[in-house]
């Protein structure tokens, strides 16, 4: 039979958009424009230690649909939105932990890729042939805001994520790569960010970095505290540790900013986005207490189906003994302590680095005494740090170099 593939493509869309999603679009798969500025980006090495970045097999796949499904045609670009509010007294009040909205409740790949799935199946049904399709969520080698913003989804925002006009930037997004052709959406083709620079300014640790002379927008992930508190494996770079305040897992601070966020965004609909008790702001101290008390498998029992999994126990650790450290209350002296003889080293470290932030008589007390028995080389130069900053440097603001 002739398919009449417009009135598909809008009837897809409309399905997505009734399943659940927030926005839905058909992208061409031609060559993205955007590969010279991604080559550049990993050449001078801003992806920092995201090795998977910068395989060359990856940017390959990243180059050309073609590699990760055969025959691919067309592309089904979705957006899911999972904005939540933050609860009262949140980021403001230093002794409580903030983590990243989208990380608060259930891990969003599961809940996206299904809706994925469950479009394919409606589309194979409705077409002659057997459909051939692959769903994606931020877990393959694609660049799925290139795609977004092909498919008419919004635009690059100066603090590199997908903005629309009408929605603003929370929200996930899905692709279903199909082997059937369907008319593309128009492309979103305006900058409506304008002379705004409010995400660049507001960055605490100046990882965004405007555009460069293609009109890209620019992140040092680096510095990123969504990179520092997640993909970074080993310790916290001490000069930016001042930086991260409270943020224990992720930042939202750019998006939070953003006049699109502020004025359109509304609470997902979702249940599975919806804030876990334990992520709904957090005390420091009794986060950091429940994080002591589990090893690396009850941690992950205990937080299964998160996305906090991806920092693991000891990263989950470290950054929350900067958080204490930032707090700088002798209330957090007691768990730091804790943390101060814990099995990882990345633990004690971040740990020593706190209580020396903190600088009461206990917390000196206590890294006077763990110096004597500390083995690991890196811990003992964060103890001797504490211990005695550089002339002029205030505690906490700057540190031997980390590794």
């Amino acid at each position: 039979m002739t398919i009449d593939r417009r009135k598909l493509a809008d009837e897809l869309k409309q399905h997505a958009l009734a399943s659940g999603f927030s926005l839905a679009g058909i992208a061409p798969v031609d060559a993205s424009e955007h590969m010279p500025a991604y080559r550049a980006w990993i050449d001078e090495g801003r992806h920092g230690e995201m090795a998977y970045l910068s395989r060359a097999d990856a940017v390959s796949r990243r180059a050309d649909l073609d590699s990760t499904l055969n025959d691919v045609r067309s592309v089904l670009v979705v957006a899911h939105e999972y904005f939540v509010e933050d609860p009262p007294g949140v980021p403001e009040d230093a002794s409580r932990a903030v983590i990243a909205r989208y990380a608060r409740g259930d891990d969003y790949h599961d809940v996206v890729k299904n809706k994925l799935i469950s479009l394919a199946r409606w589309l194979d049904a409705r077409i002659d042939s057997k459909l051939q399709a692959r769903a994606y969520v931020d877990t393959g080698p694609i660049l799925e805001r290139d795609l977004a913003q092909r498919a008419g989804l919004g635009w690059f925002g100066k603090n590199t994520m997908l903005i629309n006009p009408q929605r603003g930037s929370y929200f996930f997004l899905g692709l279903l790569l199909l082997d059937l052709e369907l008319p593309p959406d128009e492309p979103f083709v305006e900058d409506r960010c304008g002379t705004c620079q409010a995400c660049l300014d507001a960055c605490p640790t100046g990882a965004l970095l405007g555009r460069d002379g293609s009109g890209a927008p620019i992140i040092d992930a680096r510095r990123c505290i969504s990179y520092l508190t997640i993909e970074l494996r080993g310790p916290i770079p001490a000069e930016l540790r001042p930086d991260i305040g409270n943020r224990v897992y992720g930042c939202d601070i750019c998006q939070e900013v953003c006049p699109f966020s502020r004025k359109f965004s509304v609470p997902s609909e979702e249940p599975a986005y919806s804030a876990r008790p334990e992520f709904d702001g957090p005390s420091l101290v009794e986060l950091a207490e429940r994080l002591l008390s589990l090893s690396g498998r009850g941690f992950r029992r205990a937080f299964a189906g998160s996305p906090v999994l991806r920092a693991g126990r000891k990263g989950l650790l470290r950054n929350v003994c900067v958080a204490l450290g930032n707090w700088g209350s002798p209330s957090g002296v007691a768990v730091l302590a804790r943390a101060l003889v814990d099995p990882a080293s990345l633990v004690r470290g971040h740990a020593a680095w706190a209580l020396g932030t903190v600088g009461s008589p206990e917390a000196i007390s206590l890294l006077s005494e763990r110096a004597a028995d500390e083995a690991d080389d890196w811990v003992r130069g964060e103890i001797e740090f504490a211990l005695s900053p550089p002339s002029g440097t205030k505690r906490g603001s700057s540190g031997s170099e980390a590794r």
